[in-house]
């Protein structure tokens, strides 16, 4: 039988500052009605400045602060400015290089959405109290039901006395504010069904390690490679055996965990959490498309993953993606000015107003696609190439779909975008195995070239398309005299959490809570559910405040 979320009977005001497990700095304004969300502001609260430190640089400088932009996707940003600055010259890379560039940025979708589902979203369906409770041998007879991957009692055990030790030291690190003593009634599993996926996260904590160091060996280092440049890589010294060899390793252990638990966790906890298929809707997705093919690193129409856009939910009709539609909306943006502008002309002058202004309220800025509010990110990305029959995505979409008794419809919500992501986790890591083989058969034909020669334009411009974990991603650049006259990212987070456009129409994350059920708003579990599921790049204790009774309430949620 569906369980469905309660909802309580505040109205009132929520204020959620920083809003924790995620990148950077968020915070989330909402309006409840009678226990539901009436209305909500996304607030990026953090200034990035990136883009006027680039002025009057060298363009071959521009990956190595861009990728700093973020702490975890570092390489997805340094490859964006690396494609944008080959468009602006005008070259094609070795098919070897493609090839590599492929294999670390397939290796950065499996660490984040290994992190983002466990380490990120899943307390927000995982009750860390009642782990406590649970039968050790009913939750290992639960794990055999839905994996063969081998576990013992011995396992949940551990993962229980870790839990009640935190517990009883008072010091819950991670799990602070997940461990609710009185529980919570939007957390729907049993408790041996928190004790196995539980357990599954302190497993995944050092998973995430060794693919870190899988994109090292290529990379030179993680976060923040060191092995690319205008006209392909320069990791001469990992295309011996050995370091293939130890790549690959790491490769099948993280590809094998994705199989064997990922997969089988998600299922789990999506037909527990069912009724979240009624929250979180969105309508218009967009995606870049991803992965080119060998050789052909600036046509996106090549890419494994296709480029596209769909429009109200409707997937018999997938539109091709034209770049110069791109518009950035700063009307209720701390930035000067109301004028619509092309990434190319964009233009970064902070203009802080206040916090909590109605008015301009967040330093991101609102991209708009030929003027349409547009989400992007994995379910964009999924949906796009299931509607275009992408052979591998199809098999595993209705795989999952199957599992799930879901249809595409049901896709377009909170749950489905973690369902979607499972999808393109999965789809990846089995792709990753072609590019593999293709990398070592082409060395051992003796074709090892990885680079080629380049020269920068004095003048020029160029923008570099890029797909990553959290979505569409762009770098504009713009080159007079040999040096950059103007850079601007259009990032995932832009276009999801941006606050609303010139016409007052909310971003996909505000339209998205409208209609959230909340069962407690000292305790806004469902706004964090629906929050995360976007996987923001925006970081540790919350406030919220009662507008009411201009009560503060402290607490942490990480």
């Amino acid at each position: 039988m569906t369980k469905t979320t309660p909802k309580g009977d505040y109205t009132g005001c929520i204020v959620i500052d920083p809003l924790t497990r995620i990148e950077g700095h968020l915070r989330m304004e909402i309006h409840v009605e009678n226990g539901y969300v009436s209305d909500a502001r996304s607030c990026g609260t953090l200034f990035r400045g990136i883009e006027n430190i680039l002025i009057g640089r060298d363009p071959q400088d521009a990956q190595h602060f861009t990728q700093r932009t973020c702490g975890v996707c570092t390489y997805t940003h340094s490859l964006c400015t690396t494609r944008a600055l080959e468009d602006a010259i005008g070259i094609e890379i070795p098919k070897n290089a493609t090839l590599i560039r492929n294999l670390v940025l397939g290796i950065q979708y499996l660490h984040d959405h290994l992190v983002h589902f466990y380490h990120l979203h899943g307390l927000d369906f995982i009750d860390i109290a009642s782990v406590i409770d649970a039968d050790v041998q009913k939750t290992a007879k639960l794990a055999a039901s839905i994996s063969d991957h081998p576990f013992s009692e011995i396992d949940f055990e551990e993962t229980k006395t870790k839990i009640q030790g935190l517990i009883d030291s008072k010091q819950l690190g991670p799990f602070a504010n997940a461990y609710s003593a009185g529980g919570h009634p939007a957390y729907y599993l049993a408790p041996e069904a928190n004790l196995l996926v539980a357990t599954h996260y302190l497993k995944a904590l050092r998973l995430q390690v060794k693919t870190a160091q899988a994109m090292a060996i290529f990379g030179a280092k993680n976060p923040h490679t060191q092995f690319l440049i205008a006209g392909g890589v320069t990791c001469y010294e990992s295309l011996k055996t050995e370091s293939l060899e130890a790549f690959y390793d790491l490769y099948k252990e993280t590809s094998n965990f994705i199989n064997h638990i990922l997969i089988p966790d998600i299922i789990l906890v999506s037909s527990e959490y069912r009724d979240w298929t009624q929250y979180g809707g969105g309508s218009n997705l967009l995606t870049f498309g991803e992965f080119p093919v060998a050789g052909k690193e600036r046509d996106l129409e090549s890419r494994w993953l296709k480029p596209g856009y769909i429009l109200n939910k409707d997937l018999s009709k997938v539109y091709t993606f034209e770049p110069d539609k791109i518009a950035e909306h700063i009307r209720h943006s701390w930035y000067k000015g109301e004028e619509i502008r092309a990434p190319f002309d964009g233009v970064t002058e902070p203009a802080f107003t206040k916090m909590g202004d109605l008015d301009r309220y967040s330093w991101m800025k609102s991209p708009r696609y030929d003027n349409t509010v547009m989400e992007t990110g994995p379910l964009a990305q999924i949906l796009v190439s299931y509607a275009q029959g992408h052979t591998e995505v199809t098999r595993n979409m209705e795989f999952m779909l199957n599992k799930l008794n879901m249809t595409t419809d049901d896709l377009f919500s909170t749950i489905g975008r973690t369902v979607a992501r499972a999808v393109e986790c999965l789809t990846i890591s089995q792709e990753i195995d072609v590019w593999y083989k293709d990398l070592v058969s082409n060395l051992a034909s003796g074709d090892i070239q990885i680079c080629e020669d380049v020269t920068i334009p004095d003048n020029a411009q160029g923008v570099g398309y890029l797909t990553a974990p959290r979505g569409g991603l762009s770098h504009w650049m713009r080159i007079e005299n040999g040096v950059i006259a103007n850079f601007q990212l259009v990032v995932p987070s832009t276009w999801n959490f941006g606050p609303r456009d010139n016409q007052g129409r909310r971003g996909p994350v505000e339209a998205a809570l409208i209609g959230t059920p909340v069962a407690d708003p000292k305790r806004p579990v469902e706004i964090l559910r629906n929050v995360h599921a976007f996987d923001p790049c925006i970081a540790c204790s919350v406030h919220v405040i009662d507008n009411a009774t201009n009560e503060g309430r402290d607490f942490r949620i990480l």
